[in-house]
């Protein structure tokens, strides 16, 4: 290893000639450039420049004491040198805390994250942007550096628990693991404070030597532990708003929600066809709604009515601008966040019945056997006749009763031809179990639930994927030229991870033959498995293995086809009160209807990558929601006994989530009593060194709540058996 090294860096030339006083001192100001982080001796650099002998150590001395007068390096005593710290690359980023306190710093130069140990933080927060020096690139190109100044701090709030420390002085205990310190805040300036109350806060300042950043109050959310306190505190933890600004819903309530002659004049008018919608019993937003009539032969005309929100909302307005921001709605536990202010979403751009409604429509002929045999896309006017919960739509297919059941029936009946036609084709038939709370009037979780998804759900599914398949093929086909469109896409699954899958299945005795990348057979194949394991007890693990071993649906203006619904194009059209995506869909296909040419791709390749991290962090505020109403369940059963199912496996813990709940916490590994254990990434399991006891992803165990942290959104398991 020594000699490739020396045969590499030697300076010689072809003919072994040694380098003179110049290209000696470039080589040298080049390993210090290279090794920023390494300490060298004048031997170490002679030898490796040129040569050491006394002539070469005199030289490499002369060049040393050089650099030196100049302040590229510094000599640290004992014959070391190292590179100046002023003369390390520098670079500019945004910070990224771990839970640890540890950093990496995204600078938009490098292609990798800058690694900064806690140590070396200089007081840089979370989203602060920051100046990075790289003192080390190791072989493999990962960089590790510390911070040199502060930049820029960070607007974002934190949400927390007020602790009061002194008459002038109150802690702030953020809930936000990315905030490894308290915030102090001072009593003087804000002297309503309360022990425990909620708060938002954000940082001011943190100078050096000072324990704790300084904070300013934004809002007082609530007691802690109050529901409504503690679901903004989620919401600012993902810096997710919680309300509109005024400016917003004074826009909102300016819009002329009037329907004109002129408005009808210059849309299909649609009032006079059998329309319904279907939603949740507690819906509050109708944003889709059906309507068929029968053309004769045997065909239907359906239509699939969206509501027109953009012709309310026009781009670069008030409410446009704040519908970017947000990008999406929220749903948490018990409440909407909406990505509208609620005159549009409940209001003007609800299809409610018995009112005229604009809507942007996409109206297909279709046959018995599910054949399209026309479409049409437009904007509409339309007339609901009925409004239908999930369960009262149920109702009708069961029984073949009730209002417009011949309307219901039919749709149904053409949509479950569609949906067999769909997985015929490939698409994948996943299927996980969603749970709910049952919440009292303070929103306090009572109990778990499990909604149920049955043919009235699939109905309006499957006419929904209709309509986003057909308008974007339409839209990056118009006129027969590829034209801009937002394409939401899903890429075929990582075979790595598609591997590991097929290897876990096996314990259960399950095979999986067909390699991911055969596409429709491997499709074709995963569904067999997933009707297979229903209803057993390993169908929730493995489903949900399954779908974590698939690649992540995003919006994107590059078609690549849709793996998981098996459809070549597609893309979100039906849900633009909620969804930005959809609005940017209408606009596009409203373009291309009045034969514009293409759209600015980059433009709306920005749009789509916003979007896209938008719709990230709004699952993770749900998420989160979760765990906290999880840990508010579990809050009084400290010390109770429940059988569950290890759910996931880690470097530190088993988790486990309990049976016919949703409710999963950890068992730490140094907790379980009997032998010392270790995970196994490779076979994907936890083996105790002295017993060889495995526990792996599936098992069934008993177990003890041993504490629920409300504020970390944790619970803590004590393993009692193997069941």
């Amino acid at each position: 290893m020594k000699e490739r090294k020396t045969k590499r860096t030697q300076p010689k030339g072809k003919r072994g000639k040694k380098l003179g006083f110049q290209d000696r001192a470039g080589f040298i100001v080049n390993m210090f450039r290279e090794m920023p982080e390494k300490r060298f001796t004048l031997k170490a650099l002679a030898a490796a420049s040129g040569g050491a002998d006394r002539d070469g150590r005199n030289l490499t001395k002369h060049i040393l004491d050089t650099l030196l007068e100049q302040g590229f390096i510094e000599d640290e005593g004992k014959g070391k040198y190292h590179l100046s710290r002023s003369k390390m690359p520098r670079y500019e980023g945004v910070v990224d805390m771990a839970a640890s306190g540890a950093m990496y710093v995204q600078c938009e130069e490098l292609e990798s994250d800058v690694f900064v140990h806690q140590r070396n933080t200089r007081n840089a927060l979370n989203g602060d942007r920051v100046e990075v020096i790289v003192t080390h690139t190791s072989r493999n190109g990962a960089k590790e550096g510390e911070i040199s100044k502060v930049l820029e701090r960070s607007p974002r709030c934190y949400a927390g628990r007020v602790e009061i420390a002194s008459k002038t002085m109150a802690i702030v205990a953020p809930d936000s693991r990315k905030m490894p310190v308290d915030i102090a805040i001072s009593l003087k300036k804000y002297p309503h404070l309360k022990q425990d109350d909620k708060v938002a806060v954000r940082i001011i300042d943190w100078r050096e030597g000072d324990r704790l950043p300084q904070g300013e109050l934004v809002d007082v959310l609530g007691a802690a532990g109050n529901n409504d306190a503690e679901m903004h505190a989620i919401l600012l933890e993902y810096n997710l708003p919680y309300k509109f600004e005024e400016q917003v819903e004074r826009a909102a309530n300016a819009i002329d929600g009037r329907i004109t002659e002129r408005d009808i004049a210059e849309r299909r008018d649609m009032r006079g066809v059998a329309t319904l919608t279907i939603d949740p019993a507690d819906a509050k937003d109708f944003d889709d709604a059906l309507s068929i009539q029968s053309i004769g032969e045997g065909k239907w005309e359906v239509g699939v009515h969206i509501a027109d929100v953009t012709h309310y909302v026009r781009p670069d307005s008030t409410i446009d601008d704040e519908a970017i921001e947000r990008g999406t709605s929220v749903y948490l536990v018990d409440r909407t966040i909406p990505m509208l202010p609620e005159r549009l979403c409940n209001d003007l751009c609800s299809l409610r019945p018995h009112e005229d409604k604009l809507a942007f429509s996409a109206i297909f002929h279709i046959d018995e056997k599910g054949k399209v045999s026309q479409e049409w896309f437009g904007r509409t006017v339309i007339h609901s006749d009925r409004r239908f919960s999930y369960e009262e739509a149920q109702a009708v297919i069961e029984s073949g009763e009730g209002d417009m059941k011949n309307e219901i029936l039919t749709l149904h009946n053409l949509a479950q031809t569609l949906r067999k036609e769909r997985f015929r084709k490939g698409a994948i038939a996943f299927s996980r179990r969603e749970a709910k709370f049952h919440l009292d009037e303070k929103g306090h979780p009572t109990g778990v639930y499990f909604k149920v998804q049955k043919e009235a759900n699939q109905l309006i599914e499957e006419f929904m994927l209709l309509a986003n398949r057909r308008v974007a093929e339409f839209c990056a086909k118009a006129h027969g030229k590829e034209r801009t469109m937002i394409f939401r896409v899903h890429d075929v699954p990582n075979s790595d991870k598609f591997e590991r899958f097929r290897s876990f299945i096996l314990r259960f005795g399950h095979i999986f033959k067909s390699p991911i990348e055969k596409g429709n057979a491997a499709a074709k194949e995963l569904n067999k498995l997933l009707a297979t394991i229903k209803g057993k007890p390993e169908e929730n693990v493995v489903s949900t293995l399954a779908i974590r071993s698939m690649a992540k649906a995003v919006y994107t203006t590059d078609n690549i086809g849709h793996y998981g619904l098996a459809f070549p194009y597609y893309t979100h059209f039906t849900s633009p009160i909620r969804r930005y995506p959809d609005m940017m869909v209408h606009r596009l296909l409203q373009r291309y209807l009045d034969g514009k040419r293409s759209a600015d791709k980059d433009m709306h390749e920005s749009l789509c990558v916003r979007c896209s991290e938008r719709e990230v962090i709004a699952a993770e505020a749900e998420r989160a929601s979760i765990k906290y109403k999880m840990v508010e369940y579990m809050a009084d059963k400290i010390g109770e006994e429940f059988d569950g199912q290890i759910s996931g496996l880690s470097e530190w813990g088993i988790f486990v989530e309990l049976e016919n709940s949703i409710v999963e916490g950890m068992m730490l590994m140094r907790d379980i009593p009997g032998d010392y254990y270790q995970f196994d990434e490779e076979r994907y399991e936890v083996y105790g060194h002295a017993t060889g006891k495995v526990f792996t992803i599936g098992d069934k165990v008993r177990i003890r709540v041993k504490s629920a942290d409300l504020r970390r959104r944790l619970l803590d398991f004590e393993f009692v058996r193997t069941l």
